[in-house]
């Protein structure tokens, strides 16, 4: 069954992360797996199987997440297990979800314990940009965990269009309303109209799926800004964007709007690649 993976170091972040991808687990029919990964240390797992730990050294790491299991598998809807592995968090969390077949990451924004340092400046591309699937981030003080409102921005780029399957999908599950936002930092006629046509048919696409919407347009200096403010108007719980990578830099550079929307965004963000 596919999964939903979160990364889990004990800290309040991670642990409101755990809440946040079980509820999203329950609506969408899936498991949820988390994995602790442990920096620069000796960790021998064959299969990933829990029966073939044999570092003993990471006793206290394995009675955590037992005490974790147990503490939330009630919340449960379906399986909650979890996975330990060894070396750099980010290529973990990224092998992990694709040699697990995760459906979905959620990740604390700011935790301890290694993964801080994954959302401060340029090193934020390094999950998403590694991420063989969609990534939800949150920060601790975010502590809603149901969808009620999602807001969708749509930008004058290609690939704009490309997160609104998965959108639409975590809408249909959660019975959430998507704001359809077309955003723009320019008044340029030909820009203007470009986007207006994308929503349009974003639009479409969520009205074939019936799917609750409303449709607005934004213009301003700074597009991360003015997202977040109508957003927090909006008393949103979800907003949307692509990591707004190119062919020639998608290994290097995460885009700065959605570096600065993982930043900077209290409220959960969900990021997904372009295809």
């Amino acid at each position: 069954m596919k999964h939903v993976l979160v990364p889990v170091d004990f800290s309040e972040d991670s642990v409101n992360a755990l809440e946040m991808a079980i509820a999203f687990a329950n609506e969408m029919g899936h498991d949820v797996r988390m994995i602790h990964v442990i920096k620069d240390a000796v960790f021998y797992q064959r299969n990933f199987s829990l029966t073939n730990l044999i570092d003993v050294k990471n006793e206290t790491v394995i009675n955590n997440l037992k005490k974790l299991v147990e503490q939330y598998k009630p919340k449960a809807h379906h399986n909650l297990d979890f996975r330990i592995r060894s070396g750099k968090v980010y290529n973990e969390i990224a092998n992990q979800a694709k040699y697990g077949e995760a459906e979905l990451i959620v990740i604390g924004s700011h935790g301890t314990s290694g993964f801080e340092e994954l959302w401060l400046g340029s090193n934020a591309y390094k999950v998403v940009n590694n991420s063989p699937c969609p990534v939800l981030s949150l920060r601790n003080s975010y502590k809603r965990h149901q969808i009620n409102r999602i807001v969708l921005p749509i930008d004058d780029t290609p690939e704009t269009r490309q997160k609104i399957p998965y959108t639409a999908r975590i809408a249909k599950e959660f019975n959430a309303e998507v704001h359809l936002l077309q955003v723009a930092d320019t008044k340029k006629e030909n820009v203007l109209q470009r986007i207006n046509d994308y929503a349009n048919q974003v639009a479409r696409f969520l009205e074939n799926n019936d799917i609750d919407y409303l449709h607005e347009a934004i213009t301003g200096n700074n597009l991360t800004d003015i997202t977040i403010d109508y957003a927090l108007r909006k008393d949103a719980d979800l907003i949307s964007i692509m990591t707004e990578q190119s062919e020639s830099t998608k290994n290097i550079w995460l885009g700065p709007y959605a570096q600065q929307m993982v930043n900077h965004s209290p409220i959960p963000v969900l990021s997904i690649q372009p295809y």
